[in-house]
């Protein structure tokens, strides 16, 4: 390339868009076989990346094709639901030109947005256990990723966001936010809750949190707002607390394997039996068996949890404190196989959406939610200085300074993993901690 395209990325600040936020400049420095788009968008009620695919297709392909002379890689897929039907007819008239791309359709089931799951489905190749797809020469971007990447490419940092804000509002839409508007601001721009009171869940339905604060501000990774009633079946099962959950797991697991056999690592062939761990924290707690490492394999999909527990437990949230337990003491993960078999019935165990939305009682929330036309007026973000894997932003700005929209407020720290941080609006630096606050001028 004549262009340094990781440097124009880095300093764009763009992340990984599909939720874990990874800075996309170092993964743009790997040197890869195969790059896939990732427009699968597994998870219920979100419908943000087949909307960007059917309405700008050329700019993904376009990052499709920055990413693959960046990394060198030879072959392009753009995986995404064969449901996408928009979608997918946008994508082929636009990679007709190019005959190292291809268009890969996924069925309609459940995670089929996690890379190790994307990976095996596209090219039936396995990443192995503790490791990424880069370990086997393939790099994984997310649709919205490849966006922000051709507009830094363009010179335009990453200061916006398409989030679907749906559930319980009166108009479910997918609206572009300036990074760190606010959720409250963002429920009313679809016409507010139709439920009270009501409750909000960041991100997908199965691995997404309740949002605490209604304050709290939209980030580069948020990809969907779901506002429900506040007895609603996941947030009574998200809000519980942890030490009730294992209480109860003690009391009420029957042992019946089904959280294990619809665990989509498991299927995989990865040593991760949820049940085995369910069943060591029944009868010893956390220094009863070996399972419990094994922790360290889970993505955290909640597939066990809403899906194949039968008595309403939560294996996936014991696993994620298992782990956060197991880094803390200083604990490395110790599964590590490259050489993995997929589970003979893995066709038959795939998690149907249809029936998952059903199961999640979210069936009279599931609405189009098509990207909005409308332009907003928004007049206060809080940004965070960290919204991305790596470690915060250092301030360049000072409360009172005056910024524009796009001017760097926050730089990565030397020699860290981390990402930039830019205004998402003109305004006034009013305060600067943890986030920074901007204000647009008062007339």
């Amino acid at each position: 390339m004549t262009v340094d395209l990781a440097e124009i990325v880095r300093n764009a600040g763009v992340i990984g868009a599909g939720g874990a936020g990874f800075p996309t400049h170092v993964k743009l420095s790997a040197k890869v076989e195969t790059y896939i788009a990732n427009g699968a968008e597994c998870e219920p009620l979100v419908h943000v990346d087949q909307h960007l695919m059917a309405s700008y297709p050329e700019k993904i392909v376009k990052g499709l094709q920055l990413g693959m002379e960046a990394t060198g890689a030879t072959r392009g897929i753009i995986a995404l639901k064969r449901k996408y039907t928009t979608s997918v007819n946008a994508l082929r008239k636009t990679i007709k030109s190019d005959n190292r791309l291809e268009i890969f359709l996924l069925d309609d089931f459940y995670p089929t947005g996690d890379e190790f799951v994307l990976v095996y489905e596209t090219l039936h190749k396995f990443v192995p256990e503790g490791g990424i797809p880069l370990d086997i020469g393939v790099m994984v971007n997310n649709v919205g990723t490849l966006i922000n990447l051709v507009e830094a490419f363009e010179g335009r940092p990453v200061i916006s966001r398409y989030v679907t804000v749906s559930g319980a509002v009166k108009n479910p839409q997918t609206i572009e936010f300036p990074i760190g508007t606010s959720v409250k601001t963002a429920i009313l721009a679809a016409g507010g809750s139709t439920e009270n009171p009501f409750k909000v869940i960041l991100g997908g339905p199965m691995m997404g949190e309740v949002v605490k604060d209604l304050e709290e501000p939209i980030t580069k990774t948020t990809s969907s707002l779901i506002v429900l009633p506040e007895d609603h079946y996941l947030i009574n099962m998200k809000q519980q607390r942890m030490s009730s959950k294992v209480v109860v797991s003690k009391a009420a697991c029957i042992r019946c394997q089904l959280c294990t056999e619809v665990c989509p690592r498991f299927l995989l062939g990865h040593d991760l039996y949820p049940d085995k761990i369910m069943r060591a924290i029944a009868f010893g707690g956390m220094e009863n068996s070996d399972h419990l490492t094994s922790a360290f394999l889970c993505v955290f999909c909640g597939a066990c949890t809403f899906y194949g527990c039968p008595m309403g437990l939560d294996p996936c949230k014991i696993n994620y404190e298992l782990r956060d337990h197991f880094i803390i003491e200083g604990l490395k993960n110790p599964h590590k196989r490259r050489k993995l078999k997929v589970h003979q019935e893995r066709e038959l165990r795939k998690l149907p959406m249809k029936r998952l939305v059903s199961r999640l009682n979210l069936t009279e929330y599931e609405h189009p939610a098509p990207i909005s036309s409308h332009s907003l007026n928004i007049e206060l973000v809080k940004i965070p200085l960290k919204q991305h894997i790596g470690a915060p932003a250092i301030p360049t700005v000072a409360i009172g300074d005056q910024v524009s929209k796009g001017d760097l407020i926050g730089k990565i720290p030397e020699g860290s993993l981390g990402a930039t941080v830019h205004a998402s609006i003109s305004g006034t630096i009013k305060k600067i901690h943890k986030e920074i606050i901007i204000e647009t001028k008062k007339k």
